[in-house]
């Protein structure tokens, strides 16, 4: 009898753990279930979880991210002003030992490191005020991506069992990330690195922490050693427009047969890269290489992604780029539009959103290529008015 009803109440524990929604007490307490389940003692589980509250906020900040709507253009020039710059100058002459042993260590230039902590955080002015186990527990409780932030709540209590996390007390962004760099938990678990050697982990409150632990987490990702990243270029007019976009990797000697130019300086011929058109064939043009692509396991929208990879390159010496003259973009509701225009065709594009993701431009480029267009991935009126 003791043995059947063990077996019931563990059904119903891993069936409660599967779902998510529902009443938020009957969640959490599945939580708790799950917890004691890995191993984790139980006062130390109901210590943990006493605090947790289920944060609306959180969710109107999920639901409200029309920043990434913007196009290239204007995300970049709205996040990187010259004073992030001259600020990245000072940090990178302050934390000078810091990179330095960083970059012998983990191999990660400073400037893609300055570049995640200005638009992370403002070099650590802005972490974000958010409950980190309401906001994790919310997300997870919430049910459109739930299999990315249960697995956080986990961590943080194996965090906070480590004496790093109070559940009470530890704030950061509305999506549960931490500190200067903005890391989740099973990020800090897994990289956390004690960067100013005072046997803690504080990247809340200590910038070599921080750096230090980014940078791990970054060569953990994938990120390649005494490797570029992305290289803006010069295009000529008549080139095959096909060719561009992140599906297509050439070497580099093979774009310059094709006319592709470093703006300043050469192309590194030795590895696979792509054409990258934020904003089309009349916009700012770039080379990115393998390390370009790891950004991309760091965040997943593409305009964050093309621009912390630009400012890195600002940072470390490169020019403004030369902005050309794209035709003005799609709106949210126009792109929102346009993809399920997309999706009726058998489009991938991730969803309705309005954002122009990855996704999104593939299917425009596949378009464009049918219609007999320029296939550069940028959505015009034109277009929309031909799909």
């Amino acid at each position: 009898m003791r043995l059947a009803l063990t077996l019931a109440a563990t059904l119903l524990a891993t069936s409660a753990n599967a779902q998510c929604g529902g009443n938020f007490g009957n969640f959490v307490a599945g939580l708790k279930a799950e917890a004691t389940q890995k191993g984790h003692p139980k006062s130390t589980v109901d210590r943990f979880f006493s605090s947790a509250r289920f944060e609306q906020s959180v969710i109107n900040a999920d639901r409200s991210q029309g920043v990434f709507q913007k196009d290239f253009l204007a995300f970049s020039q709205a996040v990187i002003s010259q004073g992030r710059l001259n600020n990245g100058a000072r940090n990178s002459d302050r934390f000078n030992n810091t990179f330095r042993r960083i970059e012998a260590e983990y191999g990660v230039p400073r400037g893609v490191l300055l570049a995640f902590w200005a638009l992370e955080t403002d070099y650590g002015a802005v972490q974000g005020n958010f409950n980190t186990l309401n906001a994790l527990v919310t997300l997870a409780h919430d049910c459109r991506r739930p299999e990315l932030f249960r697995p956080q709540i986990f961590a943080a209590l194996e965090l906070f069992e480590n004496g790093d996390f109070d559940p009470a007390r530890t704030t950061g962004a509305w999506a549960g990330e931490i500190g200067m760099v903005q890391m989740l938990p099973e990020d800090l678990l897994t990289n956390g690195r004690d960067g100013d050697g005072d046997g803690q982990v504080s990247i809340k409150t200590s910038a070599p922490d921080a750096l230090t632990s980014a940078a791990s987490m970054l060569r953990d990702l994938g990120w390649q050693p005494n490797q570029p990243w992305l290289v803006e270029v010069t295009v000529p007019t008549n080139l095959d427009w096909s060719q561009s976009g992140l599906t297509t990797k050439k070497a580099a000697r093979d774009w310059a047969a094709m006319g592709v130019r470093a703006r300043r300086g050469n192309l590194d011929n030795g590895l696979p890269t792509s054409l990258v058109l934020p904003m089309g064939r009349n916009g700012p043009a770039f080379i990115a290489y393998p390390n370009f692509d790891v950004y991309f396991e760091w965040n997943q929208s593409f305009v964050y992604v093309t621009s912390a990879a630009y400012m890195a390159t600002r940072l470390s010496g490169a020019q403004r780029y030369n902005e050309g003259t794209p035709p003005r973009g799609l709106s949210g509701a126009e792109v929102e539009q346009l993809q399920r225009k997309l999706q009726s065709r058998g489009h991938d594009v991730g969803g309705a959103d309005g954002i122009l993701g990855s996704k999104t431009r593939a299917a425009v480029q596949a378009e464009q290529s049918r219609l007999g267009m320029p296939a550069d991935a940028w959505p015009t009126r034109e277009l929309l008015g031909r799909l």
